[in-house]
Protein backbone atom coordinates (compact mmCIF):
# COMPACT_ATOMS: atom_id res chain seq x y z
CA UNK A 1 0.00 0.00 0.00
CA UNK A 2 1.19 3.16 -0.55
CA UNK A 3 -0.32 6.89 1.11
CA UNK A 4 -2.33 8.23 -1.44
CA UNK A 5 -4.29 11.86 -1.45
CA UNK A 6 -7.08 13.41 -3.55
CA UNK A 7 -6.08 17.44 -3.77
CA UNK A 8 -8.44 19.94 -5.50
CA UNK A 9 -6.33 22.80 -6.89
CA UNK A 10 -7.09 26.79 -7.44
CA UNK A 11 -9.81 26.45 -4.91
CA UNK A 12 -10.78 26.63 -1.33
CA UNK A 13 -13.83 25.33 -1.39
CA UNK A 14 -13.87 20.87 -1.88
CA UNK A 15 -15.03 19.49 -5.41
CA UNK A 16 -15.03 23.15 -6.96
CA UNK A 17 -11.10 23.28 -8.30
CA UNK A 18 -9.06 20.62 -10.15
CA UNK A 19 -8.67 17.30 -8.82
CA UNK A 20 -5.09 15.28 -8.93
CA UNK A 21 -4.37 12.44 -7.51
CA UNK A 22 -1.14 11.80 -5.88
CA UNK A 23 0.62 8.34 -4.72
CA UNK A 24 3.36 9.37 -2.19
CA UNK A 25 6.76 7.25 -2.24
CA UNK A 26 6.09 5.92 -4.84
CA UNK A 27 9.87 4.93 -5.98
CA UNK A 28 10.04 1.28 -7.30
CA UNK A 29 6.37 1.40 -9.02
CA UNK A 30 7.26 0.84 -12.49
CA UNK A 31 5.76 2.58 -15.73
CA UNK A 32 2.92 0.48 -16.42
CA UNK A 33 2.07 0.55 -12.65
CA UNK A 34 2.08 4.24 -12.51
CA UNK A 35 -0.28 4.61 -15.83
CA UNK A 36 -2.34 1.97 -14.63
CA UNK A 37 -3.30 4.06 -11.51
CA UNK A 38 -3.56 7.10 -13.80
CA UNK A 39 -5.99 5.60 -15.85
CA UNK A 40 -7.80 3.86 -13.28
CA UNK A 41 -8.59 7.00 -11.17
CA UNK A 42 -9.35 8.82 -14.43
CA UNK A 43 -8.72 12.39 -13.43
CA UNK A 44 -6.79 14.65 -15.57
CA UNK A 45 -3.46 13.75 -13.77
CA UNK A 46 -2.50 11.56 -10.88
CA UNK A 47 1.38 12.25 -9.91
CA UNK A 48 3.83 10.12 -8.35
CA UNK A 49 5.87 11.27 -5.45
CA UNK A 50 9.85 9.78 -6.16
CA UNK A 51 13.16 11.26 -4.57
CA UNK A 52 15.04 13.53 -6.53
CA UNK A 53 17.87 12.93 -8.76
CA UNK A 54 18.75 16.54 -8.71
CA UNK A 55 20.62 17.54 -5.85
CA UNK A 56 18.38 21.28 -6.21
CA UNK A 57 15.40 19.45 -5.66
CA UNK A 58 13.03 18.50 -2.52
CA UNK A 59 11.26 15.95 -4.24
CA UNK A 60 10.97 14.71 -7.65
CA UNK A 61 7.66 14.45 -9.89
CA UNK A 62 6.14 12.10 -12.29
CA UNK A 63 2.79 12.84 -13.90
CA UNK A 64 0.28 10.82 -16.06
CA UNK A 65 -3.02 11.75 -18.00
CA UNK A 66 -5.19 8.18 -18.11
CA UNK A 67 -3.48 8.07 -21.33
CA UNK A 68 0.08 9.32 -20.93
CA UNK A 69 3.09 10.80 -19.27
CA UNK A 70 3.43 15.10 -19.23
CA UNK A 71 6.82 16.57 -18.50
CA UNK A 72 5.44 19.42 -16.75
CA UNK A 73 1.59 20.63 -15.58
CA UNK A 74 0.39 23.01 -13.46
CA UNK A 75 -2.43 21.87 -11.15
CA UNK A 76 -0.80 18.81 -10.32
CA UNK A 77 2.30 20.62 -8.92
CA UNK A 78 0.68 22.73 -7.14
CA UNK A 79 -1.39 19.92 -5.60
CA UNK A 80 1.20 17.42 -5.49
CA UNK A 81 3.30 20.17 -3.42
CA UNK A 82 0.25 21.14 -0.84
CA UNK A 83 -0.19 16.73 -0.72
CA UNK A 84 3.53 16.51 0.56
CA UNK A 85 3.79 18.63 2.87
CA UNK A 86 0.70 18.30 4.66
CA UNK A 87 1.75 14.63 4.89
CA UNK A 88 5.16 16.10 6.55
CA UNK A 89 7.04 14.61 3.94
CA UNK A 90 8.64 17.66 2.85
CA UNK A 91 9.23 20.76 4.71
CA UNK A 92 9.26 24.37 3.01
CA UNK A 93 12.53 26.72 3.95
CA UNK A 94 11.45 30.19 3.96
CA UNK A 95 8.20 29.21 2.42
CA UNK A 96 10.18 27.58 -0.84
CA UNK A 97 10.17 24.21 -2.42
CA UNK A 98 11.83 22.88 -5.67
CA UNK A 99 10.08 20.01 -7.13
CA UNK A 100 11.90 17.93 -9.80
CA UNK A 101 10.08 16.96 -13.16
CA UNK A 102 11.03 15.88 -16.94
CA UNK A 103 10.10 19.35 -17.63
CA UNK A 104 13.06 20.21 -14.86
CA UNK A 105 13.31 22.36 -11.58
CA UNK A 106 10.34 24.13 -10.59
CA UNK A 107 10.27 26.20 -7.54
CA UNK A 108 7.21 26.29 -5.71
CA UNK A 109 6.56 28.86 -2.78
CA UNK A 110 3.62 28.98 -0.40
CA UNK A 111 2.79 31.62 2.26
CA UNK A 112 0.50 28.50 4.40
CA UNK A 113 -2.89 29.06 2.18
CA UNK A 114 -2.02 29.26 -1.29
CA UNK A 115 0.93 28.09 -3.67
CA UNK A 116 2.53 29.90 -6.80
CA UNK A 117 4.67 28.09 -9.12
CA UNK A 118 7.29 29.31 -11.41
CA UNK A 119 6.26 28.34 -15.06
CA UNK A 120 9.19 26.71 -17.13
CA UNK A 121 10.31 28.78 -19.95
CA UNK A 122 7.89 29.53 -22.35
CA UNK A 123 9.05 28.74 -26.36
CA UNK A 124 5.87 30.43 -28.96
CA UNK A 125 5.42 29.97 -31.98
CA UNK A 126 2.08 31.02 -34.24
CA UNK A 127 0.43 29.22 -36.33
CA UNK A 128 0.51 28.95 -39.74
CA UNK A 129 -2.12 29.71 -42.15
CA UNK A 130 -3.70 25.62 -42.95
CA UNK A 131 -3.27 25.05 -38.74
CA UNK A 132 -5.56 28.51 -38.05
CA UNK A 133 -7.98 27.40 -40.47
CA UNK A 134 -8.11 23.78 -38.86
CA UNK A 135 -8.06 25.54 -35.23
CA UNK A 136 -11.37 27.64 -36.32
CA UNK A 137 -12.95 24.85 -37.91
CA UNK A 138 -13.06 22.57 -34.31
CA UNK A 139 -13.25 26.55 -32.62
CA UNK A 140 -16.68 26.83 -34.83
CA UNK A 141 -15.62 30.61 -35.79
CA UNK A 142 -12.48 32.51 -35.59
CA UNK A 143 -10.53 33.71 -32.82
CA UNK A 144 -10.51 37.56 -32.02
CA UNK A 145 -9.69 39.98 -34.78
CA UNK A 146 -5.87 40.37 -34.75
CA UNK A 147 -5.17 38.06 -32.16
CA UNK A 148 -3.51 35.45 -34.50
CA UNK A 149 -3.15 32.20 -32.60
CA UNK A 150 0.13 30.84 -31.35
CA UNK A 151 1.85 27.48 -30.01
CA UNK A 152 2.94 27.36 -26.52
CA UNK A 153 5.58 25.07 -25.14
CA UNK A 154 6.06 25.15 -21.29
CA UNK A 155 6.64 21.55 -20.65
CA UNK A 156 2.74 20.65 -21.45
CA UNK A 157 2.14 21.87 -25.14
CA UNK A 158 -0.92 24.27 -25.47
CA UNK A 159 -2.52 25.91 -28.53
CA UNK A 160 -3.80 29.12 -27.15
CA UNK A 161 -6.05 31.38 -28.93
CA UNK A 162 -7.86 34.64 -27.72
CA UNK A 163 -11.93 34.36 -29.00
CA UNK A 164 -13.96 37.95 -28.62
CA UNK A 165 -14.72 37.94 -25.17
CA UNK A 166 -15.78 35.88 -22.18
CA UNK A 167 -19.04 35.06 -23.12
CA UNK A 168 -17.87 33.50 -26.42
CA UNK A 169 -15.39 31.24 -24.34
CA UNK A 170 -18.46 30.27 -22.04
CA UNK A 171 -20.64 29.27 -24.84
CA UNK A 172 -18.16 27.61 -26.85
CA UNK A 173 -18.79 24.00 -28.13
CA UNK A 174 -15.70 22.72 -29.86
CA UNK A 175 -15.26 19.66 -32.40
CA UNK A 176 -13.56 17.26 -30.14
CA UNK A 177 -12.79 14.42 -32.51
CA UNK A 178 -11.51 17.08 -34.40
CA UNK A 179 -9.83 18.88 -32.07
CA UNK A 180 -7.96 15.14 -30.83
CA UNK A 181 -6.63 14.66 -34.90
CA UNK A 182 -5.02 18.08 -34.48
CA UNK A 183 -3.43 17.32 -30.72
CA UNK A 184 -1.89 14.29 -32.37
CA UNK A 185 -0.79 16.00 -35.92
CA UNK A 186 0.74 18.44 -33.79
CA UNK A 187 1.94 16.68 -30.39
CA UNK A 188 -0.11 18.78 -28.25
CA UNK A 189 -1.76 18.39 -25.32
CA UNK A 190 -4.36 20.17 -26.26
CA UNK A 191 -6.50 23.69 -27.04
CA UNK A 192 -6.81 26.69 -24.37
CA UNK A 193 -9.31 29.40 -25.33
CA UNK A 194 -9.38 32.61 -23.50
CA UNK A 195 -11.67 35.93 -23.73
CA UNK A 196 -12.04 39.53 -21.69
CA UNK A 197 -14.22 40.03 -19.04
CA UNK A 198 -15.91 43.55 -19.22
CA UNK A 199 -15.94 44.29 -15.98
CA UNK A 200 -15.77 42.10 -12.23
CA UNK A 201 -12.66 40.38 -10.02
CA UNK A 202 -11.99 38.43 -12.78
CA UNK A 203 -10.01 39.50 -15.72
CA UNK A 204 -10.41 36.48 -18.37
CA UNK A 205 -12.82 33.08 -18.48
CA UNK A 206 -10.40 30.11 -19.92
CA UNK A 207 -11.61 26.58 -20.99
CA UNK A 208 -8.86 23.78 -21.84
CA UNK A 209 -9.89 21.10 -24.04
CA UNK A 210 -7.53 18.02 -24.04
CA UNK A 211 -9.33 14.92 -25.79
CA UNK A 212 -6.49 13.28 -27.58
CA UNK A 213 -5.32 12.80 -23.67
CA UNK A 214 -8.79 11.11 -22.37
CA UNK A 215 -9.77 14.68 -21.06
CA UNK A 216 -12.85 16.39 -22.70
CA UNK A 217 -12.58 19.59 -20.78
CA UNK A 218 -10.07 20.37 -18.10
CA UNK A 219 -12.22 22.04 -15.12
CA UNK A 220 -9.36 24.09 -14.19
CA UNK A 221 -5.72 23.77 -16.16
CA UNK A 222 -2.69 25.33 -14.37
CA UNK A 223 -0.31 25.28 -17.58
CA UNK A 224 -2.98 26.12 -19.81
CA UNK A 225 -3.61 29.63 -17.87
CA UNK A 226 0.38 29.79 -17.62
CA UNK A 227 0.61 29.52 -21.53
CA UNK A 228 -2.26 32.20 -21.77
CA UNK A 229 -0.11 34.51 -19.28
CA UNK A 230 3.06 33.92 -21.59
CA UNK A 231 1.53 34.61 -24.90
CA UNK A 232 -0.39 38.03 -23.06
CA UNK A 233 3.43 38.76 -21.93
CA UNK A 234 5.08 38.08 -25.25
CA UNK A 235 2.45 40.15 -27.32
CA UNK A 236 2.90 43.08 -24.99
CA UNK A 237 -0.73 42.69 -23.35
CA UNK A 238 1.00 41.94 -19.87
CA UNK A 239 3.62 43.97 -18.20
CA UNK A 240 6.79 43.21 -15.67
CA UNK A 241 5.12 43.32 -12.39
CA UNK A 242 1.66 43.30 -13.36
CA UNK A 243 -0.70 40.54 -12.78
CA UNK A 244 -4.60 39.30 -12.94
CA UNK A 245 -6.81 36.50 -11.94
CA UNK A 246 -8.62 34.16 -14.10
CA UNK A 247 -11.71 31.96 -13.90
CA UNK A 248 -12.11 28.19 -15.24
CA UNK A 249 -14.28 25.65 -14.91
CA UNK A 250 -17.99 27.18 -15.08
CA UNK A 251 -19.59 24.94 -18.07
CA UNK A 252 -18.42 21.54 -16.59
CA UNK A 253 -19.74 22.55 -12.49
CA UNK A 254 -16.22 24.03 -10.87
CA UNK A 255 -15.13 27.50 -10.06
CA UNK A 256 -11.85 27.92 -10.13
CA UNK A 257 -9.73 30.83 -9.98
CA UNK A 258 -6.15 30.88 -11.03
CA UNK A 259 -3.71 34.01 -10.11
CA UNK A 260 -1.47 34.92 -12.73
CA UNK A 261 1.33 37.58 -12.59
CA UNK A 262 4.82 38.39 -14.78
CA UNK A 263 8.16 38.83 -12.88
CA UNK A 264 10.91 40.44 -15.50
CA UNK A 265 10.92 37.45 -17.98
CA UNK A 266 9.21 34.74 -15.72
CA UNK A 267 5.26 33.87 -15.60
CA UNK A 268 4.00 32.51 -11.88
CA UNK A 269 0.61 30.73 -11.26
CA UNK A 270 -0.68 30.25 -7.99
CA UNK A 271 -4.16 29.51 -5.90
CA UNK A 272 -5.30 27.70 -2.86
CA UNK A 273 -5.66 23.49 -2.36
CA UNK A 274 -8.00 21.80 -0.72
CA UNK A 275 -7.31 18.11 0.03
CA UNK A 276 -11.18 16.20 -0.52
CA UNK A 277 -9.51 12.00 -0.20
CA UNK A 278 -7.13 11.17 2.31
CA UNK A 279 -6.10 7.43 2.62
CA UNK A 280 -4.25 4.58 0.75
CA UNK A 281 -3.70 3.07 -2.58
CA UNK A 282 -3.28 -0.93 -2.34
CA UNK A 283 -1.21 -2.38 -5.16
Amino acid sequence: MRAFKIVDVFTATPFKGNPVAIVMQADGLTDAQMQAIARWTNLSETTFHLAPTLPDADYRLRIFTPRSELPFAGHPTLGSAHALIEAGLVTPQDGRLVQECAAGLVPVTTDGTTLELQLPPAHIRPLDMEERTRLSAILGGTPAEGQPPVLVDVGARWIVAELADAQTVLALSPDLPGSAAMEHDLQVTGVTVFGRHDSGPSAYEVRSFAPGDGIAEDPVCGSGNGSVAAYLSARGDLADGAGYVATQGRCVGRDGRISLRRAGDKIFVGGAAVTTVDGTVTL
